[in-house]
């Protein structure tokens, strides 16, 4: 038998698409460990930079926000501006809104996605079953995603955890740096928040700043300036026109939507991170790295600095907390073929109304969502507008 739809991945977006479609009655197959991204792939103790309002997964009925459920779990609710979501508490919920949403979730891996011959697609599972489905959603989230720049390439064999360079992504548990030297290369949250918690954890931490790129921090929520449109980012036009109306984005010029998608919302580190952060952990704004190389096991960090020098940086170990970046050829688990078929812009799926892409019957959403729909598609709110519309599209698609 076909399924008409097989959902990959159970991180915000999955569930929430998942949710939708099986409100129109359309039986679908998820598959994916939920909230894999954020219970294995961010810092134990972190906190996240986005408001609550923020941090909702969109249902097809009321009575799933973050506030819901933390009615549910009898603990305080989270809903102002000022309340911090504790990483632990926003993974519970999304294990409640699965449980409660996407029953039979099926915790497997998919190991391939191929072309069917007579129409649809042909999945293959890690338990070694084959099915067919007339449609696929990717929603895997960040998984597979990290970008390191070349320039901290020290190891061949890439980032990892105990080699001498690794992505921010690769550390659940930040007190194995106690006593150790740790330079964490970025400027955005994640690297201003790993650095605090490293050094929370008694590690001697630097934060290495590159190109144009200073540390700051936003603005408190009662800083916010009062006369600008609310969004879940901030009171601010643009915010308000990316975060509601981003149906216009896709046709935008390439050039500028992939611009928008790194800056919009760019480094900026949360307003409660900046007690935590100043004073406790040292800065070094660069023109640009040079390159990195190991010594007995240890890094050292080429730099050229904005006074035109060129300076070396040690330490036991260099944390790339520098982001993700979506490239279709990195998504191994789509056959050959089918990644040669897709329509790219420099490496993300180019995607059509209701998010398909150019194959037809294959959608994405999320992360590499973002370069066809804006930088919205990076936060968990982006689901509120995503998860609908491709829920209304793949079921009229195939009726």
């Amino acid at each position: 038998m076909i399924q008409p739809v097989a959902v990959i991945g159970a991180g915000p977006f999955g569930l929430s698409t998942a949710a939708h479609l099986r409100a129109r009655g359309i039986p679908v197959r998820v598959f994916g460990e939920p909230m894999v991204s954020w219970r294995d792939h961010m810092p134990a103790s972190m906190l996240l930079k986005s408001t609550p309002a923020a941090s909702n997964f969109d249902a097809p009925q009321h009575g799933h926000t973050l506030a819901d459920y933390c009615d549910a779990a009898g603990i305080a609710r989270l809903v102002t501006d000022e309340d911090i979501i504790p990483v632990e508490t926003f993974i519970a919920y999304g294990d409640w809104f699965q449980q409660k949403l996407v029953p039979g979730l099926e915790r497997v891996r998919v190991v391939s996605v191929d072309r069917r011959q007579g129409g649809g697609f042909e999945l293959k599972l890690d338990s070694g079953e084959l099915f067919a489905a007339r449609a696929v959603v990717v929603a895997t989230g960040l998984s597979g995603l990290a970008h390191l720049p070349p320039e901290l390439a020290a190891a061949p064999d890439g980032p990892t955890p105990t080699g001498p360079v690794s992505h921010s992504s690769q550390h659940h548990d930040l007190t194995r740096f106690s006593g150790k030297e740790l330079l964490v290369v970025g400027a955005g949250q994640s690297a201003l928040e790993t650095a605090a918690l490293a050094a929370e954890a008694g590690a001697r931490v630097c934060v290495v700043s590159r190109g144009r790129g200073r540390v700051a921090f936003g603005a408190a929520p009662w800083q916010q300036p009062k006369l600008r449109p609310e969004s879940p980012f901030g009171r601010a036009w643009s915010l308000w026109a990316l975060s509601y109306y981003p149906h216009p984005y896709r046709f935008l010029p390439a050039r500028t939507r992939h611009y928008l998608v790194r800056r919009v919302l760019g480094p900026l580190g949360a307003w409660w991170l900046r007690d935590r952060f100043q004073g406790k952990v040292e800065v070094r704004e660069v023109a640009r790295l040079v390159g990195t190389s190991a010594r007995d096991g240890s890094p050292a960090l080429t730099v050229r600095t904005h006074a035109g020098r060129t300076e070396e940086l040690t330490a036991d170990h260099v944390i790339a907390a520098t982001g993700y970046r979506v490239d279709i050829a990195a998504m191994d688990f789509l056959g050959h073929e089918l990644r040669t078929e897709l329509a790219v812009s420099r490496g993300a799926p180019r995607l059509g109304a209701g998010y398909v892409s150019s194959v037809p019957g294959l959608y994405f959403t999320g992360l590499p969502a973002a370069a066809s729909y804006g930088p919205v598609m990076r936060f968990v709110c982006g689901t509120e507008f995503a998860s609908p519309r491709l829920a209304r599209h793949l079921a009229a698609a195939h009726r």
